[in-house]
C-alpha cells in the first residue's frame, strides 16, 4: 500500500518581528542614524516628485516614498566594501548606501548636514534630471544610478536585471579572501523572473555571500502580487534552493536591520546566500506624483491603512518615548532636509524666461554637451601600452609549425591563466570531457581548479555573474557558450547589461569580459545550434567582435581580447576546430592589434571581405574560377569601432568592386550593415552595388541536404565570382 511521509525543508524560514523591548535595546546612535537617513531620503524623494510634477524630470521618476525603511534598515550595517545592486525603483537603495559611505557613523539629525551629504544629494538629483554633474553624467537618470566607490554598483531598469551581477560581486568578494557581501534588491515582480531564480540556484550551489532582498511592495505596476503568485509570501522561494530566508515588516526599519544582521552573520561566516522579504508599500503610482488609487487599481482606504504604518512616524514615536530625539529635534531635522533640497534645486534650476511666476527650467549650463553622446560606448584602448608585442605570421621570429586549431585554443588560455591570476573561465561542462565538448578548455580544470567554474545550464545567470565580475574589476571572466544560439537565452545580460554598462553609467566603467562561442553550421545540430552571431553583436553597442580564422591569429587575437577592457566576443567555428594551419610552437605571448585586418590574397578585380571559415572557402573559390583576380581580406575584427577601414578602403579604391562573404542566414547576416556602410563611404568609387554571399533565409535544418542548402561554402563563392565575370559588371582592366 502506498505510504506518504511529510518532507521538511532543512533550511530555516523565519518571520522576524520586533517588540518594544527590541526598540528599548537598540543603540541610540543607530536609531538616530536610521532616522536621519529616513528623513533625508523622504525629503529627497518628495522633491523629485515635485520636479516630476512640474515636468522637470525627463523620463520616469520611480518614487520610493513609503519604502525607505527596507533600504535604510538593511543597508546601515553594510560597509563601503560591501556592494549592492538595485531595481528601477532604487533611489532609496542608492542613497542609503551612498550616505553610509560618506558618513560611516551616520548623520546625527541634531547636527547640521555635512557638505559631503549635500554634495551627494546634489549629484544624485542632477543624475535623475539627466544633468552633467550627475554620477553617470546624465546618462543614467532615475533608473541607472551608480557610484562604485560607495559600493553602489548600479540600479537597473530591467526587472531583475541586476540580480545575476550581484552574484558576480559576491563571487569576487569571496574569492578575494574578504568577508564583504553583496546585496541584490528587487521587487515582487522580479521574484517571478527566470534570471532571478537561476541566480538563487547558482549562488546556493557555489555558496556565495549574496543576500537576495525582496521589496514586496504588493504591486508590479498595477498587478497585485496575489494575482500572479499562488504563494504571496515570496520568501518561501528560498527553501527550494536551500537558502535561509527571513520575512519581516518592511515598514519597520529596526526589523529589517535585525534581519539583515542575522543574514550578515550567516554570509560573513562563509555559509552562503540568504534571502530577506520585506513587506512594504509604495505610496505613489509606479511612476510620478499620483497615488495608485488615481488609476483605479487600489483603493484610497488601502492607501490610508498603509500610511498609518509610515516608518518615519513609527521611528518618531519610539525616539520620543525613549528620549533619543525630542519632537522639536525631529521637526528641525525634517525642516533642514527640506531646506537643503530647496537649496540644491536653486543650484540646478532657474526661472523660466517669459514663463508664469514660479515656473522654472533646468539651467542650460547644467546639461551635458550634445557631443558627449557617443563618448564611452567603448574604451579608448589606452590599456594597450608600449609594452604590448604585436606580431603577424609573415614576420614572426619564433618557431612555427603545423598546429591543430583546437589545440592552440586551449594552450593560449592555459598560458594566460598561468600568467594572470584574475582570469576566470566558466561555462557548461568546461571542467569535464577532456576540455569541454570540443576540447577548448583541455587541462584548465586540473591546473586551475578554483578558477574553472562548471556552471548549471542557466546562461542568463552565469553570463550576468560574469558581468558582475567584470564590473568589479578584480577579475577578468571568460565565458563559454556551447553554441552561439544560446546567446538569445542570455540576451538581457549580454546586450542590456554588459554591452551597455560602460556608456550607461557615464563612460568610465571598464567591462573586461571575454565571451567565447562557436558557430555550429554543418554539424547536423539544426536550427537552434547553428547561428552565426556576428550580425547580432555588430548591431549591439558596446561589444568588440573578433573572429579568428587561423591558429596563429587565434593566439594573438585571444591575447588581445584578454587584455582589452571592453567586452569582447570571440567567435569560433566548429569547422576550424578540426583544421590545422600555421601556428606558434611555444611562444604564446604575442598580440594582434585591435582593428587590424589581414590581406590573405592580393588582387585587383574585386575586394572580398570575409571572416572565420569562409576565408578559406573564398581562397578555394579563387583557384576554381578563371578570369577574376579577387583581393581576399580576412576582417578579423568585425565591430563598428574596430573594423580596419584603412585596409578595406585601400582595397576598394583599387578594385572598385566589393563582395561580402559569410556563411549564415541572410536575416541575421553581418554583411547587411557592412554593405550599407561601404556604400556610404565609397559610393563614388564603386562600379556597382556591393554584392553579397550569404546563407538562405531559413536557419539550417537537421536534414543533411537542407542544411547544405541553407549555408554558403566554396561553391556559393565560386558562383558569385562566375557571375561577376559573365554579367559584364567588372570594368575592363588596362
Amino acid at each position: 500500500m502506498t505510504t506518504h511521509q511529510d518532507l521538511a525543508a532543512p533550511t530555516p524560514w523565519l518571520e522576524l518581528t520586533t517588540t518594544e523591548a527590541d526598540w528599548d535595546a537598540a543603540d541610540p546612535g543607530l536609531l538616530r542614524a536610521m532616522f536621519g537617513q529616513l528623513v533625508l531620503i523622504r525629503s529627497f524623494e518628495q522633491y523629485v516628485l515635485d520636479l516630476a510634477g512640474a515636468g522637470l524630470v525627463h523620463g520616469p521618476a520611480h518614487s520610493s516614498v513609503g519604502q525607505e525603511a527596507g533600504a535604510v534598515g538593511s543597508i546601515i550595517s553594510l560597509t563601503s566594501a560591501d556592494t549592492i545592486t538595485g531595481s528601477h525603483r532604487g533611489h532609496h537603495q542608492f542613497l542609503a548606501k551612498a550616505l553610509g559611505h560618506v558618513l560611516p557613523g551616520g548623520w546625527d539629525p541634531r547636527e547640521d548636514l555635512p557638505p559631503a551629504v549635500t554634495e551627494l544629494l546634489t549629484r544624485t538629483l542632477a543624475e535623475i534630471c539627466g544633468l552633467a554633474r550627475g554620477f553617470c553624467r546624465g546618462r543614467g537618470g532615475s533608473m541607472h544610478l551608480q557610484w562604485r566607490e560607495a559600493g553602489a554598483m548600479g540600479t537597473n531598469a530591467i526587472v531583475g536585471g541586476g540580480v545575476p551581477q550581484a552574484a558576480g560581486f559576491a563571487w569576487a568578494h569571496r574569492h578575494a579572501g574578504t568577508d564583504a557581501v553583496s546585496v541584490a534588491y528587487f521587487g515582487d515582480g522580479a521574484a517571478n523572473i527566470g534570471s532571478v531564480l537561476e541566480s538563487f540556484n547558482l549562488a546556493a550551489a557555489w555558496s556565495l555571500p549574496v543576500c537576495f532582498f525582496i521589496e514586496n511592495n504588493q504591486y508590479a505596476v498595477s498587478t497585485h502580487v496575489r494575482e500572479v503568485t499562488a504563494e504571496p509570501r515570496l520568501s518561501v522561494r528560498g527553501l527550494g534552493f536551500a537558502i535561509p530566508s527571513w520575512r519581516v515588516d518592511g515598514m519597520d526599519p529596526l526589523a529589517t536591520h535585525l534581519a539583515m544582521g542575522e543574514a550578515l552573520a550567516h554570509m560573513r561566516a562563509g555559509h552562503g546566500p540568504t534571502l530577506i522579504e520585506a513587506d512594504l508599500y509604495r505610496y505613489y503610482h509606479q511612476n510620478g506624483p499620483f497615488p495608485g488609487s488615481a488609476f483605479g487599481y487600489r483603493s484610497k482606504e488601502e492607501e490610508r491603512q498603509w500610511r498609518q504604518r509610515d516608518p518615519i512616524d513609527l521611528m518618531t514615536g519610539h525616539l520620543a518615548r525613549r528620549g533619543v530625539l525630542t519632537g522639536e529635534e525631529v521637526k528641525k531635522a525634517a525642516d533642514l532636509a527640506d531646506a537643503t533640497m530647496r537649496t540644491i534645486g536653486d543650484q540646478l534650476l532657474e526661472a523660466l524666461p517669459g514663463g508664469k511666476p514660479g515656473q522654472r527650467r533646468i539651467r542650460p549650463q547644467e546639461w551635458p554637451q550634445p557631443d558627449f553622446r557617443d563618448v564611452g560606448i567603448r574604451g579608448d584602448l589606452s590599456e594597450f601600452g608600449p609594452d604590448i608585442r604585436y606580431e603577424e605570421a609573415a614576420t614572426f621570429s619564433g618557431a612555427l609549425a603545423e598546429r591543430k586549431f583546437i589545440d592552440v585554443v586551449a594552450e593560449v588560455m592555459a598560458r594566460r591563466m598561468a600568467t594572470d591570476d584574475s582570469i576566470v573561465v566558466m561555462g557548461e561542462d568546461v571542467h569535464r570531457l577532456k576540455g569541454g565538448t570540443n576540447g577548448a578548455t583541455k587541462g584548465l580544470a586540473e591546473a586551475f581548479p578554483d578558477r574553472v567554474l562548471a556552471t548549471p545550464i542557466s546562461e542568463n545567470a552565469f553570463a550576468g555573474l560574469a558581468g558582475g565580475l567584470a564590473l568589479d574589476r578584480r577579475y577578468r571572466p571568460v565565458v563559454e557558450f556551447m553554441y552561439a544560439d544560446f546567446l538569445w537565452v542570455a540576451a538581457d545580460q549580454l546586450f542590456n547589461q554588459i554591452g551597455k554598462a560602460r556608456h550607461m553609467f557615464g563612460g568610465d566603467n571598464a567591462v573586461p569580459l571575454v565571451l567565447r562561442s562557436k558557430v555550429g553550421t554543418g554539424t547536423g545540430y539544426g536550427s537552434q545550434h547553428s547561428m552565426d552571431p556576428a550580425g547580432i553583436f555588430a548591431t549591439s553597442p558596446g561589444w568588440r567582435i573578433v573572429a579568428p580564422s587561423t591558429p596563429f591569429d587565434y593566439v594573438g587575437l585571444m591575447n588581445t581580447a584578454l587584455h582589452c577592457n571592453d567586452p569582447v566576443v570571440v567567435i569560433e567555428h566548429v569547422d576550424l576546430y578540426a583544421s590545422a594551419g600555421t601556428g606558434p610552437v611555444d611562444d604564446l605571448d604575442y598580440h594582434i592589434p585591435v582593428g587590424s585586418a589581414a590581406v590573405r590574397r592580393p588582387g585587383r578585380d574585386v575586394t572580398v571581405l570575409s571572416y572565420l571559415s569562409m576565408v578559406a572557402h573564398c581562397l578555394e573559390a579563387a583557384e576554381l574560377v578563371e578570369g577574376i583576380d579577387p583581393e581576399i581580406i580576412d576582417l578579423r575584427w568585425l565591430d563598428r569601432a574596430s573594423l580596419d577601414w584603412d585596409t578595406v578602403g585601400a582595397s576598394v579604391l583599387k578594385t572598385n568592386n566589393v563582395l561580402i562573404v559569410e556563411q549564415g542566414a541572410i536575416g541575421t547576416a553581418y554583411g547587411a550593415w557592412l554593405a550599407d556602410e561601404i556604400q556610404r563611404r565609397y559610393f563614388d568609387w564603386l562600379d556597382q552595388p556591393v554584392r553579397r554571399v550569404t546563407g538562405g533565409e531559413a536557419s539550417p535544418s537537421i536534414s543533411k541536404v537542407l542544411e547544405r542548402a541553407a549555408i554558403a561554402r566554396t561553391e556559393e563563392v565560386a558562383a558569385a565570382f562566375r557571375d561577376m565575370t559573365t554579367d559584364g559588371t567588372l570594368a575592363p582592366r588596362r
